[in-house]
């Protein structure tokens, strides 16, 4: 015949919760990481600073950004759009290969 009394669950019932806690934390930090709220955020390309291979690498507020979003608008005619983008790159240096990728 059994003598001992059973004293309840012990330490080990403090376990299950701290894995469930730890499963909800990591699902919560891979959701903000990598998550549905597109490019918005610091950093370049987004949240975390990665931008995606055909994402583009210009600020939205950099002039380049602007005046695109100008001839967007229609604002600015084609021949008016060209020349000062040229004039922009020149001051603010953009790489040949970012050149090539005109949108």
């Amino acid at each position: 015949m059994n003598t001992l009394a059973h004293a309840g669950p012990g330490p080990w019932i403090l376990f299950f919760p701290l894995v469930w806690a730890a499963v909800i934390v990591t699902a919560i930090t891979l959701v903000r990481r990598f998550g549905g709220r597109g490019r918005r955020g610091p950093g370049p390309g987004g949240f975390g600073g990665f931008a995606g291979p055909g994402a583009s690498r210009v600020d939205e507020r950099s002039p380049i950004a602007l005046l695109g979003h100008r001839f967007a608008a229609g604002e600015i005619d084609e021949d008016e759009y060209w020349r000062r983008l040229t004039v922009l790159e020149e001051q603010f240096g953009r790489t040949t290969e970012e050149k090539g990728r005109r949108r």
